[in-house]
C-alpha cells in the first residue's frame, strides 16, 4: 500500500482536478453559478445533494474536468467526507476548489488501504493525491493512518499467519523501530508468575505456546503509563467450544493486543515524554487434552484464585495477569484494549466501543476527545452491586456469571479487580471489525478507540 503520507502533499500550485464541495444548504446556490454543461452533467449522472454523492463535471478540454460532492456542513468538515471520492476517483491530484480539507485528510488516507495479501489479483488503481496547504498535518495525521492500518492489517490475517510468535514479531518490529526494550516470558516460564495467562494457552502446540510480550521505552523519570492488549490469536471457546459460526471471525480476538500496540507505536513516534510499559498477553485458546477445564481453580499473579464457570472466558483470564503486572510498577495511568464480550455489541453496535473507566475527569476527556477526533467512544458503568453476579462458592471469583445479566459490565468488574485501586484505568472492550464498509472504513479489521486514545495522551504529555 502507499505509505499514507504520499497521499496528501503540500499546496504548490501543481496541476489538479478541482473537487467542489457543497452541502445541501448551499447547493442551489452553487448551482446557478456554473455552466450549462455542468447542469447538463449533473442531471444525466442524476447527482442530488446527498452525503457522500459526487459527480465528474466536464471542462473545456478532455482533461479539464473537476469533481463536485456534497457534504453534511461545508463549514465543518469530518474525518470522513470526502474519503468517498478518494476510493472511487481516478489516479491524480486534487485540490479543493475552495478551503483546505483539514480533517478529511485523514479519510482520503484511509480510504486507500487495502488488504490484498492473499490476492494473487493486485488492485492496479494508483494513489489519488489531496492537495492541501496545511502541510504541517500531513506527518501527524499519516501516523494515525499507518496506526490505522497496523490494526487492521493485525486483525485481517487469518490465525495461521497471525499466531503469538507472528504477534511477538510483530511487536519487535515496533521496538526496533523505536529504540525500545522488549522482553518475553514464554510457555512453561510463564506457569510460576503468569498462572492465568499459562492455562490457557498451553493447549496450544509448541509454535503457539502462551507468551506475555513486555515492550519498555522511554526515560525512567518520566510519567509511567501502561497499555495492555489482549491477544487471543485465535479462540475455540476451549473446552466450552464456540458453535462454527462463533468460530468463524475468531482470528480477530487478538485485536486488543493489535490496538495497543499500534498505540504503543504512535506514542513513541511522537515521543512524548512518558516512560511506556506495553503489555501483550498472547495465546491460543486451544483443545487438547492438556487445556483448563470448567470447574478448575486457577491462582492469578496477584494472588486472587479464580473458579472457571467458562473456558470461552478466557480473555478476562489473561488480561488479570497483564493487568496485575502493570500495576506493579505504579502507573499513572493505565489503558488496556480487548475484543471481550459479545454483550459490548449487543448494546452498542460494531461502531461504538464499551469504555469503562474510573474516574469521571478521566472519562469526559476520553469523550471529548472521541467526538473531537470523530473516534467515538461511549462510556458504561462500573456498577460495583453486580460484583455479585460472579460470585463463586470455593474461590475469591468466578471468571463467568451464572446469568446472562450485563456481561459487558461484570467482564470489566473481574478486570477491576487486577487494577490498583487508586490507579487509573480505562477499559476499552472493542469488536476491532466492521462488518460493512463504509467511506474511508472498509470492510474488515478495525481501530476503534485508537485516535481517541492517542488524543488524550498527547494532550497530557505533549511537550
Amino acid at each position: 500500500m502507499t505509505d499514507p503520507a504520499d497521499l496528501v502533499r503540500p499546496d504548490a500550485g501543481q496541476s489538479a482536478h478541482l473537487i467542489h464541495v457543497i452541502d445541501p444548504k448551499g447547493y442551489e446556490a452553487w448551482l446557478a453559478d456554473q455552466p450549462d454543461r455542468h447542469r447538463s452533467a449533473l442531471v444525466a449522472q442524476g447527482f442530488k445533494p446527498t452525503g457522500y454523492s459526487y459527480a465528474i463535471l466536464p471542462g473545456e478540454k478532455a482533461d479539464d474536468w473537476s469533481v463536485v460532492t456534497c457534504v453534511a456542513n461545508v463549514a465543518s468538515f469530518s474525518s470522513w467526507c470526502l474519503a468517498k471520492l478518494a476510493e472511487v476517483l481516478p489516479e491524480g491530484h486534487y485540490r479543493l476548489a475552495a478551503g483546505d480539507p483539514g480533517p478529511a485528510v485523514l479519510g482520503w488516507m484511509t480510504a486507500q488501504y487495502r488488504f490484498e495479501r492473499y490476492k494473487e489479483k493486485k488492485s492496479d488503481k494508483g494513489p489519488r493525491v489531496l492537495l492541501t496547504s496545511q502541510p504541517g498535518t500531513i506527518d501527524r495525521t499519516a501516523a494515525l493512518a499507518r496506526a490505522t492500518a497496523l490494526v487492521r492489517d493485525m486483525v485481517n490475517v487469518p490465525t495461521a499467519d497471525m499466531g503469538p510468535e507472528q504477534v511477538e514479531a510483530q511487536a519487535q518490529i515496533v521496538a526496533n523501530r523505536h529504540g525500545a526494550t522488549m522482553t518475553v516470558t514464554r510457555g512453561d516460564a510463564l506457569e510460576s508468575g503468569y498462572p492465568m495467562i499459562h492455562a490457557v494457552g498451553r493447549a496450544a502446540d509448541r509454535a503457539n505456546a502462551p507468551r506475555l510480550i513486555e515492550l519498555v521505552w522511554g526515560r525512567e523519570d518520566h510519567p509511567r503509563v501502561a497499555l495492555v492488549g489482549k491477544g487471543v490469536t485465535f479462540d475455540s471457546g476451549g473446552l466450552d467450544i464456540k458453535p462454527a459460526a462463533g468460530m468463524r471471525l475468531m482470528k480477530k480476538d487478538m485485536g486488543g493486543a493489535a490496538h495497543a500496540l499500534a498505540l504503543a507505536d504512535l506514542v513513541m513516534g511522537a515521543n512524548l515524554p512518558v516512560r511506556l510499559h506495553l503489555l501483550l498477553p498472547t495465546v491460543e485458546n486451544a483443545i487438547s487434552g492438556n487445556a483448563f477445564r470448567p470447574g478448575d481453580v486457577l491462582r492469578s499473579r496477584k494472588g486472587l484464585t479464580v473458579e472457571i464457570g467458562n473456558t470461552d472466558a478466557e480473555g478476562r483470564l489473561i488480561l488479570g495477569d497483564a493487568l496485575a503486572r502493570a500495576g506493579e510498577d505504579a502507573p499513572e495511568l493505565i489503558i488496556d484494549y480487548a475484543t471481550l464480550t459479545g454483550a459490548a455489541r449487543v448494546a452498542l453496535g460494531p461502531d461504538l466501543p464499551a469504555m469503562f473507566v474510573n474516574d469521571d475527569a478521566l472519562a469526559t476527556e476520553l469523550l471529548d476527545h472521541g467526538k473531537r477526533g470523530d473516534d467515538a467512544v461511549w462510556r458504561l458503568p462500573l456498577w460495583e452491586p453486580y460484583k455479585d453476579l460472579f460470585k463463586s462458592d470455593i474461590a475469591d471469583l468466578s471468571n463467568s456469571g451464572e446469568s446472562g445479566f450485563a456481561g459487558a459490565i461484570t467482564a470489566a468488574l473481574f478486570l477491576q479487580h487486577f487494577v490498583p485501586a487508586k490507579t487509573p484505568w480505562v477499559h476499552f472492550d472493542t469488536f476491532a471489525w466492521r462488518p460493512t464498509a463504509k467511506p474511508g472504513r472498509p470492510k474488515g479489521g478495525e481501530a476503534y478507540g485508537l485516535r481517541a486514545a492517542f488524543a488524550l495522551l498527547q494532550a497530557r504529555y505533549a511537550r
